[in-house]
């Protein structure tokens, strides 16, 4: 793994000759306060016919101010060129290398409900579809049925699905989406199975099948799985209800937030999968978040408890998905007044940023650079008039750079890291 992150500093930075690593004894206690906001998606591209982005088009006059007396540039959030995914991303966004830690779905969702995951324990994202007579696939996500329904059908997995040898763990998450966990300590379980979910409609399902030999023994259990799950799935809904498993992946442990850098985390998201990220890095999650309205009560009312705010806003995301740039635009100037009001909370450390960019023009995450500020009472002000893509690539003081190295200039700005050498 050492040397995909020195490869991959090397791109980035070709005078880095070996890997670059933060070392733990600059990390010290301060009193300082940072405020992290993640707006999903952030980036884009430009429109054609707007010959704008979405975030150049948005009215953003707290962003543009705050970006004017702060630094900014432009973040990598893996390797250039290369589309990641919501969990490399937000672990890169924390300091964290986003190859050598890259997590499968699978545990993301099953932390993201507070599942008490094991070291060794196989974690399945599922996605109830719907199935004609002939097994092909109508819909992905079966209409995107209510949560309710998505506990009936797990009630119904639970009471019928009998594995050998392991503990089967079947939760819903949200709507048609659902977690599977399988436990058998000492058993070697281990990841490397394909997922079910052709991605199309129109087609049967995949069946699971081991990428390398060590993969094998989760395989033969996930067909058995759906051999029990097919007959009591079909009598439930008319369509036919059928679970596509993906994501499939073995858990372990990562050192937390605090072991790394010494801080005292909270992360305030609306989303399971964002609160799995946080759990998986050892923050405090919130619970009962339903917009930014609330979000910013809890940080209010829990200002004093902690180091370090994990606010997470998944609309730019949704809307860059929905191909809507309208919307996409409307959901950057929500987050820009709501941002006024977490500023008159006074952190030491303001960064807002993405962990991808999601342009309407595409649908779908992108490879794109994502734009970065980084407030404190030591930046080197930009004089940005602009916070957007162009204007952090024209002026933008920190230029483009990994973001896994994001995290080292906020503990600096924090005043958070000794003098390295004598």
């Amino acid at each position: 793994m050492d040397n995909n992150r020195g490869t991959r500093n090397q791109y980035l930075n070709p005078h880095l000759e070996t890997p670059v690593r933060l070392p733990d004894d600059l990390i010290r206690e301060a009193g300082s306060t940072i405020l992290f906001m993640v707006l999903d998606g952030l980036g884009g591209t430009t429109d054609p016919a707007r010959g704008l982005t979405e975030l150049q088009s948005a009215r953003t006059p707290v962003l543009d101010g705050l970006a004017a007396r702060s630094e900014a540039g432009l973040i990598v959030p893996v390797l250039p060129g290369v589309t990641p995914g919501s969990g490399p991303g937000h672990f890169a966004l924390f300091g964290y290398d986003p190859v050598e830690n890259n997590i499968g779905r699978g545990v993301l969702e099953a932390a993201g409900i507070a599942f008490p995951l094991q070291e060794g324990d196989i974690a399945i994202r599922v996605n109830f579809a719907t199935v004609d007579g002939k097994g092909l696939i109508l819909d992905r996500r079966a209409g995107r049925i209510p949560t309710e329904e998505c506990e009936r059908l797990c009630a119904i997995l639970s009471n019928v699905v009998d594995l050998p040898g392991v503990e089967t763990f079947i939760r819903p998450v949200k709507e048609h989406r659902a977690a599977i966990v399988l436990r058998a300590p000492g058993e070697g379980l281990d990841e490397g199975v394909t997922d079910t979910d052709p991605q199309l409609t129109g087609v049967p399902p995949l069946s699971p099948t081991a990428d390398r030999p060590e993969a094998e023994k989760v395989a033969v259990l996930l067909r058995e799985l759906l051999n029990q799950a097919v007959a009591p799935l079909s009598e439930a809904g008319d369509p036919a209800y059928y679970p596509l498993l993906r994501g499939i992946a073995r858990y372990r442990v990562y050192p937390s937030m605090r072991e790394r850098f010494g801080l005292r985390s909270l992360a305030v998201a609306t989303y399971p999968m964002y609160k799995g990220i946080s759990r998986l890095l050892g923050m405090d999650v919130h619970e009962g978040a339903g917009n930014l309205a609330d979000q910013l009560e809890v940080v209010r009312n829990r200002w004093d408890e902690y180091d370090f705010f994990f606010v997470h806003y998944k609309a730019t995301d949704a809307r860059g998905e929905d191909r809507d740039f309208d919307a996409k635009v409307t959901a950057i100037e929500t987050a820009d007044t709501a941002l006024a009001d977490f500023l008159a909370l006074e952190p030491e450390v303001t960064v807002v940023t993405g962990d991808h960019s999601t342009p309407a023009l595409m649908g779908e995450h992108s490879w794109h650079t994502v734009p970065v500020l980084l407030a404190s009472g030591t930046a080197r002000h930009s004089g940005m008039e602009c916070f957007d893509e162009i204007s952090c690539a024209r002026q933008g003081t920190l230029g483009t750079f990994p973001a896994e190295q994001l995290m080292g200039l906020v503990l600096g700005h924090a005043g958070r890291l000794n003098k390295f050498g004598a």
